[in-house]
């Protein structure tokens, strides 16, 4: 099994090379610190199955994923994180992700996970299933799909947004430019098919996004 890790944790990824390595069966042909290294290291590298953290500057796990499958379907993506809620289990499997592991697993469990990913099994941690069972017998509302598009960023920019501050001062806020706020003001726009400041705090309030 060729196998590509990306993860910002320098601990965390070299961690995973280190054990990997080990097994015998198993080859590690990439590492990378965010999803925008790892888009570019697939084009000189051709891994079966990709280690996903989710939370990464630049490009995090759930984008990159969704864009990694439209471009190489046939590579596996289990997703590895710290986070076993719903507002992360359920954006990324909707982006794709063939698996969903929790960073506790035992090492011995990682690599059967892996193995059962690879030959077509869609493997997700106990603690996550519930999840995707309450998502199933609760079809979302059209609305509800659309705030589930929204990144994290995006979702930040939404609440500032509904707390009433200025491009500005949310750009203050948040330690980014006001050009990057109108960036995301688009496409918080675009996602919630609503025209301006005033609909989309009104979606943040109805939604209880604050």
């Amino acid at each position: 099994m060729k196998v590509m890790i990306v993860d910002d944790h320098t601990v965390v990824r070299k961690g995973l090379v280190f054990y990997l390595n080990t097994i015998e069966d198993m080859e590690i042909v990439g590492e990378a610190n965010n999803g925008e290294e790892a888009l570019q290291k697939l084009k000189t590298v051709q891994p079966d199955l990709i280690l996903m953290d989710l939370f990464m500057p630049k490009l995090n796990g759930m984008e990159a994923t969704n864009q990694i499958k439209a471009l190489y379907p046939h590579v596996k993506i289990l997703v590895l994180s710290s986070f076993s809620d719903k507002d992360h289990v359920i954006p990324a499997l909707q982006a794709g992700a063939d698996g969903y592991q929790l960073k506790d697993i035992d090492p011995e469990q990682l690599v059967e996970t892996m193995r059962a990913v690879l030959n077509g099994e869609n493997k997700l941690h106990d603690k996550v299933t519930k999840f995707v069972l309450n998502r199933i017998a609760t079809p979302m509302s059209e609305e509800e799909q659309a705030i589930e598009l929204l990144t994290k960023r995006e979702r930040e920019v939404l609440v500032e947004i509904a707390s009433g501050y200025s491009n500005k001062e949310i750009a203050d806020r948040l330690g980014i430019t006001e050009k990057t706020v109108k960036t995301h003001l688009s496409h918080v726009f675009s996602k919630l098919h609503v025209s301006d400041r005033t609909q989309a705090a009104l979606f943040a309030v109805k939604h209880s996004l604050l």
